[in-house]
């Protein structure tokens, strides 16, 4: 792990059980633990679409819409930075510094990234398993800062093109949705009920948080003491279980599977409202109730009913005052859930 005790980024593979890393986190840090989504991760990570098409079959007609714009990018330096396991190099992914940081200033960060940590960064991406670097990547490399300048405007680019004008806003919405729920889950249910839902590959018990992880070679087990550094806990659109990046002298960080990520399907089916609960409430109203098991915005909720965003909001102004669902301002949205009457009367 070296002299920093560090785990690349690159390691974020799917999580099967041989490596245990443990984080110790006392009372302070349960109370300092916090959420944050990053747009910059996500561009990272959904470069994997391009390279493992087959993993996160739900995204997959967005992404062949964007395909006629993807093709018109440097295709070649984008995808090789995955390697044939769904490595990604640690420099692209920055720790995010606020809720949901801009993009830009996410990229800023990366431009920053000295010669010398990219190069061992690509060097612990490919070499354990791909041997070699990318030849796109390894002759860039002989002049790394014009590389590096060329990755961050290539991915800025990939932003601009595909991501932000098609699929960001329903990503975003997922992400932001996923943070309501866990911190209400955090706020009702506590540390036992947050960790025992965000992933099967980790284990709480007694101010301990375990992750088990496939054991890279020579990788011993790691025990990481927050130590006040807080815990920060980031939903991603493209990991299939938790997954983390280890530095001690940066806060503690672990991606997990964002819920919700199913309804980035298209045409996808609505869950049944139910006889009973339509003639309650009307068929709009009691279709509604039902969707906002998951907190959504409500253009989100308009996208997945085919309606207006303005015939949702009435119906949801009539949800409030009957005390069956609650709002919160996440990020830049506005997300509705339903209240525990809410849940009691679905059920």
């Amino acid at each position: 792990m070296g002299t920093s005790h560090r785990l690349s980024a690159a390691r974020r593979i799917d999580l099967a059980w041989g490596l245990m890393i443990r984080f110790h986190l006392g009372l302070a840090d349960l109370a300092s633990t916090s959420f944050a989504y990053s747009a910059l991760q996500e561009a990272v990570l959904s470069l994997r679409m391009w390279t493992h098409p087959g993993y996160f079959a739900e995204q997959r007609p967005l992404f062949q819409r964007m395909r006629p714009a993807f093709e018109q990018l440097d295709t070649e330096l984008l995808t090789s930075l995955v390697s044939t396991n769904q490595w990604v190099p640690d420099f692209l992914t920055p720790r995010p510094n606020a809720l949901g940081p801009d993009i830009r200033s996410e990229l800023a960060a990366v431009r920053t990234t000295s010669s010398h940590e990219m190069r061992v960064d690509l060097q612990r991406t490919f070499l354990p398993h791909d041997r070699v670097l990318p030849p796109r990547l390894a002759h860039g490399l002989r002049a790394p800062e014009g590389l590096l300048a060329e990755i961050a405007d290539t991915l800025e680019t990939y932003w601009d093109k595909c991501l932000e004008p098609q699929w960001w806003p329903r990503a975003r919405s997922v992400l932001e949705s996923d943070i309501f729920y866990r911190a209400r889950t955090l706020a009702v249910q506590g540390a036992d009920g947050l960790f025992a839902d965000l992933s099967p590959r980790l284990h709480w018990s007694e101010g301990t948080l375990t992750i088990r992880w496939d054991r890279p070679k020579n990788m011993p087990d790691a025990e990481i003491h927050v130590d006040g550094r807080g815990m920060v806990l980031t939903p991603t659109c493209f990991a299939r279980g938790a997954i983390t990046t280890l530095d001690k002298g940066a806060l503690p960080w672990i991606s997990y599977p964002a819920r919700g990520r199913a309804t980035m399907a298209e045409n996808l089916d609505l869950p049944p409202s139910g006889p009973a609960l339509e003639r309650l409430l009307g068929r709009p109203r009691a279709r509604l109730l039902t969707l906002l098991a998951e907190p959504a915005s409500t253009t989100e909720l308009a996208r997945r009913l085919n309606v207006t965003p303005s015939a949702v909001s009435q119906h949801l102004a009539v949800l409030s005052a009957a005390r069956l669902i609650t709002r919160a301002r996440q990020g830049r949205t506005v997300l509705y859930g339903r209240s525990t009457l809410g849940d009691q009367l679905c059920r």
